[in-house]
C-alpha cells in the first residue's frame, strides 16, 4: 500500500489569505498546506479520501492520471468542494466515478452539486456511481476492505477509515472507546491536530498526542494543521518518539 498526503492543512489552508505570521510567510515548503486529503494506492486501485477545494491542484501536482474511487469522511465544504473535477477522469477513463459516502453526506452532495443529479444525461457534467457507507459495517472498494471509524467533530458525526494497517482520521475531537478498539493494531495512524490552543471541534496538539499514545500505532502522523500550530520544523522537534507532523507530498510505503 502506498499513501500520498495530497493535503494536510485546515479548512482555509496554509498560508491563510491576508496573514503575515511566521508560518504563513515561511520559506519552508512543509509550511504550505493544501486542504486535507490522501491518495491511497493498493491492489492496483487508486482511491482518494475527500475532494476539497484543492482537489484539481492536488491531482495535477502528484500526477494522478487515473483514479478509481472517491471516499468521503463528511460533508463540510473543505472536504467535498472539488467533486466537480472528477469530470476529467470520466472523460479519459470513459466511465462514471465510484463515490462512497454516508446518506447524510450524499444529501449534502445533492444540495451542493444539484446539477449532477438532476440530469445525468446532460453532456459534460460529472458522472458518478453513489455507494452508501453504513457506519456499522465494513465495505469494499474494488477488492479493498475498508472499516469506518465513527468520530465526533463537535456534534457532527464524521467517519475515519481503516484499510489494513493504515487508519486515517480527520476533523475529530472525540473518539468513542468502541471505535478506538477498531483502530488499535494499526501500524500507521493519521489523526488531526489543529493547533495548541483548545478548539471546539478539533483535537489540540496535546490531545492528539494523548490519543495517539493510547492507540499505540508504530507511527502516528498529524494532519488538518492550522497556521496557529507553529512552524513545522519547530513543532516536530517537540513531538514524542514515533509521532510526526505530516506535510503535503509525504509518501508512506506500507
Amino acid at each position: 500500500m502506498k499513501i500520498i498526503f495530497t493535503g494536510t492543512g485546515t479548512s482555509q489552508g496554509v498560508p491563510l489569505i491576508g496573514c503575515s505570521c511566521d508560518v504563513c510567510t515561511s520559506p519552508d515548503p512543509k509550511d504550505n498546506r493544501l486542504r486535507s486529503s490522501v491518495l491511497i494506492e493498493n491492489k492496483g486501485v487508486r482511491m482518494v479520501i475527500d475532494t476539497g477545494p484543492d482537489f484539481r491542484q492536488q491531482m495535477l501536482r502528484y500526477r494522478v492520471n487515473t483514479l478509481d474511487a472517491v471516499i468521503f469522511t463528511h460533508s463540510h465544504k473543505d472536504h467535498i468542494a472539488g467533486l466537480d473535477d472528477i469530470r476529467a477522469y470520466n472523460y479519459f477513463q470513459q466511465k462514471a466515478m465510484d463515490v462512497y459516502a454516508t446518506l447524510d453526506t450524499q444529501n449534502a452532495l445533492r444540495r451542493e452539486f444539484a446539477y449532477i443529479f438532476e440530469n445525468q444525461n446532460y453532456p459534460g457534467i460529472p458522472k458518478i456511481n453513489l455507494h452508501t457507507i453504513h457506519e456499522e459495517a465494513s465495505f469494499e472498494v474494488l477488492g479493498n476492505e475498508i472499516v469506518p471509524i465513527k468520530v465526533l467533530h463537535y456534534q457532527m458525526e464524521v467517519l475515519g477509515f481503516r484499510i489494513g494497517d493504515f487508519t486515517y482520521i480527520t476533523d475529530a475531537n472525540y473518539i468513542p472507546e468502541t471505535e478506538i478498539e477498531k483502530i488499535k493494531g494499526s501500524k500507521y495512524l493519521v489523526i488531526n491536530a489543529l493547533r495548541k490552543e483548545k478548539h471546539i471541534s478539533h483535537y489540540t496538539l496535546d490531545e492528539a498526542i494523548e490519543v495517539a499514545q493510547n492507540i499505540g500505532a508504530s507511527k502516528t502522523y498529524f494532519t488538518h494543521i492550522s497556521h496557529q500550530l507553529g512552524l513545522h520544523e519547530e513543532v516536530e522537534r517537540e513531538l514524542p518518539e514515533n509521532i510526526f507532523l505530516s506535510y503535503d507530498g509525504l509518501t508512506l510505503n506500507l
